[in-house]
């Protein structure tokens, strides 16, 4: 596919290790905004590059469903579509709408704003680790830990098991990279070791229930019956991996943005009163979730593009939000941006990021601190990307500082 239209394959994951094929998705709005994309171990898809398609198509679940296919891009054999349509992410309203009622309140607002303090605390005892060395692993010693601590927490997972949570989550995620996966059997294996840890914890909060969302969820009822084990098992998956690989990235993508445009890094540094609006341009930029998928349940059209029913249809954040149509010279990076409605949550619809409020809290406190504290920070090293086409995910981040008293010593 590739050699005849000078495209690169979005299907292959390796193509993503370099960086993201920008050039691509560029030519593809310009060009072919509803592209059909052929594939090797699948039926093809429809690749929708444009800001507008993409809204369009995340608020529209009854054409374009979760449900039938999925909302991951792989393909599934029918007994695991069975069970992967009993996951909140692959379910269409009414059902997607009943589940997402059940954990809603711990992502409210006004939950997220009383975690703030806490949140505050976390960010400078990571730093506090870091601080007197000069250097680190910037995302294996400070991004990764700050969403992991949080959602940790929030599940009611003790903080000494997190990085248990972070192994089967980038065992997971990961599934394409040699780095995590050094054998096929090790992602299933990940899932069944979460699935069974949560099935300990369980049982222990059915002895012992807290103010969390594990006790929350053995208490919850859809339709009058209690979740089935295989339900609370995947809800426990996603809120896991979803929970701390998605703000991690954006963190991780957040620093090298800042090192790459020392300009904006001194900003915000002179001006911390930028930090909301540099959070939502970190956000933009970094895309964590590169797209999603949805299967039309008819005969519809796309723009231009008439589409058949029962034909796969994957949307691209990262290309809408670089989309010159609606963003003013995207590929600059400026904290003040303004307005800045990008898609890095999704385009609205009943799929919007259930955790949006809590990953712009922990992004807008950890880099206030971080800058506050650490502000000559810069990547010092190569930064080493994730083999994967679903999340523009970065598996480590040399950095170095000017080495500072921990703030407890301060």
């Amino acid at each position: 596919m590739a050699a005849d239209t000078g495209y690169a394959d979005l299907s292959n994951p390796d193509t993503f290790v370099p960086g993201v094929p920008f050039e691509t998705f560029d030519r593809l709005r310009k060009e072919d905004p509803v592209y059909w994309h052929e594939e090797v171990d699948g039926p093809g898809f429809w690749c929708v590059t444009r800001y507008d398609d993409l809204v369009a198509v995340n608020r529209d679940n009854q054409l374009f469903s979760s449900n039938r296919r999925t909302a991951l891009f792989m393909e599934s054999d029918e007994e695991m579509l069975a069970q992967q349509r009993l996951m909140m992410l692959n379910m269409d309203p009414p059902m997607h709408t009943r589940y997402r009622l059940l954990v809603n309140k711990g992502f409210t607002p006004r939950r997220v704003a009383e975690l703030q303090e806490d949140i505050r605390r976390r960010t400078n005892e990571i730093l506090d680790a870091v601080c007197e060395k000069g250097e680190a692993d910037f995302v294996v010693e400070m991004s990764a830990e700050l969403p992991l601590q949080v959602i940790a927490d929030m599940l009611g997972v003790p903080q000494e098991d997190r990085h248990l949570v972070f192994d089967w989550s980038n065992r997971m995620v990961g599934s394409q990279d040699p780095e995590y996966l050094t054998d096929p059997e090790l992602a299933q294996n990940a899932s069944m070791e979460l699935y069974s840890y949560f099935n300990q914890l369980s049982a222990q909060r059915k002895i012992d229930p807290k103010e969390d969302l594990v006790t929350a969820l053995l208490n919850a009822e859809v339709d009058g019956e209690k979740l089935s084990e295989l339900e609370l098992d995947l809800f426990f998956l996603l809120l896991s991996v979803a929970g701390n690989e998605t703000t991690r990235n954006a963190i991780s993508h957040g620093m090298v943005a800042l090192s790459e445009h020392p300009d904006q890094k001194q900003r915000l540094v002179d001006d911390p009163s930028l930090i909301n609006s540099a959070v939502e341009e970190i956000l933009r930029w970094s895309s964590p979730v590169m797209h999603f998928r949805r299967q039309a349940t008819g005969p519809t059209q796309i723009g231009d593009q008439k589409i058949e029913e029962d034909d796969k249809v994957v949307f691209w954040h990262i290309s809408a939000n670089r989309d010159e149509t609606h963003f003013d010279d995207p590929y600059s990076f400026d904290v003040s941006r303004s307005p800045n409605e990008h898609v890095a949550f999704g385009g609205g619809g009943p799929h919007f990021c259930l955790g949006a409020n809590l990953a712009r809290m922990e992004m807008q406190v950890f880099f206030a601190e971080l800058l506050k504290r650490l502000p000559d920070i810069e990547v010092s090293g190569q930064v080493d990307r994730l083999r994967s086409n679903f999340i523009n995910g970065l598996k480590h981040i040399p950095v170095s500082f000017t080495p500072t008293k921990p703030a407890a010593a301060a």
